[in-house]
């Protein structure tokens, strides 16, 4: 369930609002100031009925007949996800996965900006990757303070991701998205997400029988 004021909302409806969120924005790209329910679900492969269930849960945002108008309802989904400030994000394991990570151009305009990396190799401390300057992992609970970062991203092989997240679930780390193939042990009020492209593929091969 949802911890942000919104204990009754399933999470499952919190993770389809940057979706939503993801093709308003490209509407607005392509110049529409409008859009329907419909339109949306379209695009996105869910019903009508199910986003404008999810979108009820947090007020009205359209009139019927009318549809939604984007620029506002942008607004209000970036309100309810809280990222109308933009976010700073620790990176750790810094390989050729963790590189990619820091180089990628995609967070800034959603609402986030990688503030640091660390990893634990010595041959990588100290070497820049963009505009940053890889660090140790004993340097992580200050960097951490100091910058008041809340958000982590884990990007280290499986048998090190549970040390490092409690490494940093004791910074203060409140948020952990995590590229490593394992499931993490986290104290109640911390939330984390998995990124594991192998599962997504063994979701799609399961169709595949013919």
């Amino acid at each position: 369930m949802a911890s942000n004021g919104h204990e009754s909302i399933p999470d499952i409806v919190i993770g389809r609002l940057p979706i939503y969120l993801r093709a308003l924005n490209r509407l607005a790209e392509e110049g529409q100031e409008i859009t329907s329910s419909h339109e949306l679900g379209q695009r996105l492969g869910i019903s009508s009925a199910q986003i404008r269930k999810d979108l009820s849960h947090f007020g009205g945002f359209g009139k019927q007949g009318t549809g939604y108008q984007i620029g506002y309802l942008q607004e209000k989904l970036r309100k309810v996800l809280n990222i109308e400030q933009e976010w700073e994000v620790a990176l750790v394991g810094i390989g050729d996965l963790g590189k990619a990570i820091a180089h990628y151009r995609g967070f800034g305009d959603r609402g986030f900006h990688i503030a640091c990396l660390f990893d634990s190799d010595p041959d990588k401390v100290g070497q820049t990757v963009g505009d940053f300057t890889i660090q140790p992992l004993s340097d992580l609970p200050a960097a951490i303070e100091s910058k008041n970062i809340r958000l982590a991203m884990v990007a280290v092989p499986a048998p090190y991701a549970q040390e490092v997240t409690d490494l940093l679930v004791k910074a203060g780390i409140k948020g952990i998205l995590n590229y490593a193939p394992i499931n993490l042990s986290v104290p109640a009020g911390v939330q984390v997400q998995y990124i594991d492209p192998v599962v997504g593929l063994q979701r799609m091969t399961f169709y595949l029988n013919d």
